[in-house]
């Protein structure tokens, strides 16, 4: 399959295009329903957490999070998209790429719900060391990914790292000094159809 131009960007464009210019099927599509990884997350949050979204899309589980008490910063890489979670959620939404990411020790958690899994697999390490490095010691961050072990492109252009388990853990040790909390294999959909396998996962950045 196709790689990204550039493997050391921590991006893909062409992914980037796509969204940009299918924000509006694509928030449109689905049934509405927020990552079924959202409730469990929630849980282990103190009250009033302050959390930092990546990739929002058009905003549902940002939506469900504010239903939760928390301070929720969402933020996307697609203008087109961010302005649609905006609209959704009655408030700004930001508009920022992984590697833009430059909090440090600003947020109790991170949530990157079908989102991480579009990071060239060459920048992955780096893209979660800056995850690391934005949570308060204690944080807790989840991912989820589709996962297949070689990565490649959907037949819609997407870019996607596909790692598998292993894959996946080494990236996080290379990143930093994760506490893994769990990882679990799961059978899932996506925007283009059909089910495969999915890889989700908690860490946490060690407490102080």
């Amino acid at each position: 399959m196709d790689q990204p131009a550039d493997p050391s960007n921590a991006y893909d464009q062409a992914t980037l295009n796509f969204y940009a210019g299918e924000a509006r099927v694509y928030v449109a599509s689905g049934k509405g329903g927020v990552c079924r990884w959202l409730d469990g997350f929630a849980q282990a949050l103190p009250v009033g957490a302050r959390i930092l979204e990546l990739g929002c899309g058009g905003g549902r589980d940002a939506e469900a999070l504010l239903a939760h008490g928390f301070d929720v910063d969402a933020t996307d890489g697609t203008p087109a998209m961010a302005a649609k979670a905006a609209q959704r959620l009655g408030r700004p939404v930001r508009v920022m790429r992984f590697d833009e990411l430059s909090d440090v020790s600003s947020y109790d958690a991170v949530w990157a719900n079908a989102s991480l899994l579009h990071v060239p697999r060459a920048a992955l390490a780096d893209v979660l060391a800056l995850i690391f490095r934005a949570l308060k010691p204690g944080g807790l961050h989840f991912a989820n990914y589709k996962a297949g072990g070689t990565a490649g492109r959907d037949r819609l252009g997407r870019y996607f790292n596909y790692p598998d388990r292993t894959e996946l853990i080494a990236a996080y040790a290379r990143s930093g000094n994760w506490d893994v909390l769990s990882v679990t294999d799961y059978i899932g959909g996506g925007y283009e159809g059909g089910q495969g396998p999915w890889l989700a996962i908690t860490t946490r950045r060690p407490p102080a």
